[in-house]
């Protein structure tokens, strides 16, 4: 039998040709394991390579445009709260330096950036979608309301929209970009802007319902807010027609500020009665 001349690590050389095979393959597999990761770390590797300028913005310009937005939304992929929404004017005469995909940025860097966006843009806006309408209209076209209601804030107004991958109901000429955010300046800073206001939104109602742990996740779909739907249940402010809320049905209480105005009613009700 043919003994194995192939220099390889995963066996010693002077293994037979079928043992050989069966310890590289065994290799192949361990490193393919190794290097196997999850579709959203894979996604985020994509975007690091991604690079963002104002070449989309430049395209506008030249044909045209004066006033380019770039729009883009927060928190689609939430079980909890709203959807919001920004849109941007960059000035071309002033450079933000370090825009990308808010995803890719700390939250102090976001923030930083957010001042100064909104510091020296030539118009900024941002708009939100409660939680009623996303489980009324669903949360795509949600989200497209959102965007167009930031758009139509800006002031003055836009005459050429750069969008991340959407496209909204507004007279302007449009762009879908794909992964828009990660390579247009201005929707990278549309992204910022939106993610810095829904964050803040999270940070406050962590305080009223502090089991969800919002401030940490910020509603989004991890282990941690699971479990704590499958222990106390949606609140009033989570999505119904989000899988992972309904099949958690379990309901909670009013507000607690809710039940005081409610109180304050029946007695103004009871004292009108009674005169």
């Amino acid at each position: 039998m043919e003994l194995c001349k192939v220099s390889c690590k995963n066996f010693r050389c002077g293994r037979r040709w079928g043992q050989a095979n069966i310890f590289c393959d065994e290799g192949a597999m361990k490193l393919t394991s190794a290097r196997t990761i999850s579709p959203s770390a894979a996604k985020l590797r994509l975007l690091k390579k991604l690079k963002c300028t104002l070449r989309y913005e430049k395209k506008a310009w030249a044909g045209g445009a004066r006033l380019v937005a770039g729009v883009d939304e927060v928190g689609r992929g939430s079980l909890f709260g709203c959807v919001v929404a920004a849109a941007v004017i960059l000035d071309p005469a002033y450079r933000v330096r370090g825009l990308r995909d808010s995803k890719l940025l700390p939250a102090e860097r976001r923030e930083v950036l957010a001042e100064r966006i909104r510091e020296h843009a030539v118009a900024w806006a941002v708009a939100a979608v409660d939680v009623a309408r996303i489980d009324q209209i669903n949360i795509y076209h949600a989200s497209r309301l959102a965007m167009r209601e930031a758009v139509t804030r800006l002031a003055p107004a836009a005459d050429h929209l750069l969008i991340d991958a959407l496209r909204i109901d507004c007279e302007q000429p449009q762009v879908a970009i794909i992964h828009g955010d990660a390579v247009s300046a201005s929707i990278a800073a549309a992204s910022i802007l939106a993610k810095v206001e829904r964050d803040r939104m999270m940070r406050e109602w962590d305080v009223v319902f502090p089991a969800y742990g919002l401030g940490s996740h910020k509603g989004y779909c991890t282990p941690r807010h699971l479990a704590a739907l499958r222990e106390f249940g949606p609140t009033p402010l989570h999505r119904q027609s989000f899988a992972p809320v309904w099949q958690n049905p379990v309901p909670q209480e009013a507000f607690g500020f809710m039940d005081d105005d409610m109180d304050e009613d029946d007695v103004v009700l009871d004292e009108t009665a009674a005169g």
